[in-house]
């Protein structure tokens, strides 16, 4: 069994139980007031100025700003899926793997800190008896060999995030952890940087979003990943299923 003697007690105040929480909403109420200051203040329409933000994008520092939200995308909740999107639909599927790479581990890493110093507290509320079920089934796994079990949890598309927090709570070695989760969740990024990669960004934005606007190929090998992720998910789980 997990020792959660670091788990966040009962008499806990109100603000340490969801500092998480708070730290979300204080994000998106920056980034929507941003966002609706600067349609407002330019006279643009929400689209253009979501287009606006693609061209900064394209900046020469369009790249450390896109990692910069990636890094602090679990801070927000905001979906790793659509943030994967966005960047092979800008940079494509060379420069867009690379950046997406970065960003989601540097976002990995971030998370695992906050495990590691926060603890328990990380995890997510409500859903305490399938978290606990996940951390009784791999604790001891992964103070044994970290590098497979996280390339497998990776691999068997376990949550995201919760991998991340539940890594640093445990005080899984850093290195084994982050080595896993780059070669772990390569499948799925390409799979995404190439299914953004196959949309034409300005095309949509323009209005004139057709079959001319989607990459048959691109599209086609992100299908054929996708379902080869799934099937060699599967199978891990079966082989785990089997083995516990």
């Amino acid at each position: 069994m997990v020792d959660t003697s670091r788990s966040v007690p009962e008499h806990t105040p109100f603000w340490a139980r969801h500092w998480q929480k708070g730290l979300a909403a204080l994000i998106w109420l920056t980034l929507v007031g941003t966002f609706l200051g600067y349609s407002l203040i330019t006279g643009r329409s929400p689209t253009d100025t979501l287009y606006d933000l693609i061209d900064l994008l394209r900046t020469p520092l369009g790249p450390l700003l896109y990692i910069l939200i990636y890094t602090l995308r679990p801070l927000a909740f905001f979906s790793a899926i659509v943030v994967t999107l966005i960047g092979g639909a800008i940079w494509g599927p060379f420069w867009g793997t690379i950046f997406v790479i970065i960003g989601s581990n540097m976002s990995a890493t971030l998370a695992y800190g906050f495990g590691r110093v926060f603890g328990q507290g990380v995890l997510p509320e409500g859903n305490e008896g399938a978290t606990g079920n996940l951390m009784n089934r791999y604790a001891e796994r992964l103070r044994r060999n970290a590098f497979s079990t996280i390339l497998v949890m990776r691999l068997i598309y376990l949550p995201y995030d919760l991998v991340n927090y539940m890594a640093g709570f445990l005080r899984v070695p850093y290195r084994p952890y982050i080595l896993a989760s780059i070669l772990g969740s390569l499948p799925g990024t390409l799979t995404f940087v190439l299914a953004g990669a196959s949309l034409n960004i300005d095309d949509i934005f323009a209005g004139n979003f057709s079959i001319s606007a989607i990459n048959p190929w691109t599209l086609v090998l992100s299908v054929v990943l996708f379902f080869s992720g799934l099937l060699i998910s599967r199978f891990l789980r079966q082989k785990e299923n089997q083995g516990a």
